[in-house]
């Protein structure tokens, strides 16, 4: 049953964008590269066949590929397809190590985010439209769909780490709250990101880009067991976020005097401290400097470096069993006019869901 309803919430790797003329030939070349298919009917018939393997897998690629829960530009839609691409070409492990299944994305209704925002009249009309006259009580928005697939992931693989594509950083709630889900006060997030994502709502919305970090850390308890890394713009003070949110942050300013290591140490001895057995990372390609990734909907100076970012997913990955993570916010459309752009961000991604991969497996 839970196999089944899989395959119903999910479509083949890059089929989660909706088309219907345009791109949809480039969308269907790459599924035919991913699986090894030479026709749309074998492309379903490998992506069933990857389902199938799920139980004995230890990582599972999600894509969720919805911009729907940002703010200031648009794109992130692309960044699954667009990071699969370049993991195919660089020969990635995340292909070649049958310990990691890709099981497909997300179908993203584009003006959809979160079930609770919706009328049942709307639920009701889109149901009707995605799965047919008998559809029951399935979730059709793409933070639902995301939380109920991996909900059914840990009931299929519970020793199976997802590891998810955005899309905005709002698809970070419903995996994280997958990921925690009955093992709340043992889990701690290391989150990676240029701003605090700790509003308790945006213009009335409960879930999205600058949300969804506020959630998961009352999720977790609080108690240091949300670590921020790389912020570097905020209405508040590092001092008023800690003290009324419990967080622990590391603004750039004192990631440039530390080592990577320095700053590691911190963070696990932390997690022990507040009894963490298992960690999730969030990893938002803005937390990154703009060297290095450009191509995001809120890019901002004076970042990390991909190296301390790697380290510190070591470091962490190497001290706590790792539950899930994710890569977010990579938007190739907004890569401006720079000739290195959206390659370099892609590269950059590309190490960074390798990293992340490999601290899964272990």
């Amino acid at each position: 049953m839970s196999r089944k309803r899989l395959e119903r919430l999910l479509r083949p790797a890059c089929g989660g964008i909706y088309t219907v003329s345009t791109g949809t030939a480039e969308q269907r070349t790459l599924q035919r590269r991913i699986y090894g298919a030479e026709s749309d009917a074998q492309v379903g018939e490998r992506w069933r066949a990857a389902l199938d393997q799920l139980p004995s897998a230890r990582v599972a690629i999600l894509g969720v590929p919805s911009d729907v829960g940002a703010g200031f530009l648009r794109g992130a839609n692309m960044g699954p397809q667009a990071m699969r691409r370049e993991l195919l070409g660089a020969g990635s492990l995340l292909y070649r190590d049958p310990r990691i299944v890709d099981i497909g994305d997300v179908l993203v209704v584009p003006q959809l985010l979160h079930d609770e925002m919706l009328a049942p009249a709307q639920l009701a009309a889109t149901r009707r439209a995605i799965y047919g006259e008998g559809a029951g009580d399935e979730p059709v928005s793409p933070l639902s769909v995301c939380e109920e697939v991996l909900r059914l992931v840990r009931e299929l693989a519970p020793g199976c780490a997802p590891l998810v594509l955005g899309g905005d950083h709002s698809v970070g709630w419903p995996a994280l709250a997958a990921v925690a889900r009955g093992r709340e006060h043992q889990v701690g997030i290391l989150h990676f990101d240029a701003h605090t994502d700790l509003m308790e709502h945006r213009l009335g919305v409960r879930y999205c880009f600058a949300t969804w970090a506020y959630h998961a850390n009352e999720l977790v308890g609080r108690s240091g067991r949300l670590v921020q890394v790389g912020l570097r713009v905020s209405r508040k003070t590092r001092a008023d976020w800690e003290r009324e949110l419990g967080v622990r942050q590391y603004w750039m300013a004192e990631m440039r005097e530390r080592s990577a290591d320095q700053v590691a140490d911190e963070i696990i001895a932390g997690f022990h401290a507040s009894g963490v057995k298992g960690v999730y990372i969030s990893n938002d390609i803005d937390g990154t400097d703009p060297l290095f990734g450009l191509a995001t909907g809120t890019p901002e100076p004076g970042g990390l470096d991909p190296g301390t970012v790697l380290r510190l997913i070591q470091r962490v990955g190497g001290a706590f069993p790792v539950w899930g993570s994710d890569l977010v916010e990579v938007a190739p459309p907004l890569a401006g006019h720079s000739p290195r752009e959206p390659q370099q961000t892609l590269r950059t991604a590309a190490h960074y869901l390798e990293a992340q991969a490999n601290v899964c497996l272990r």
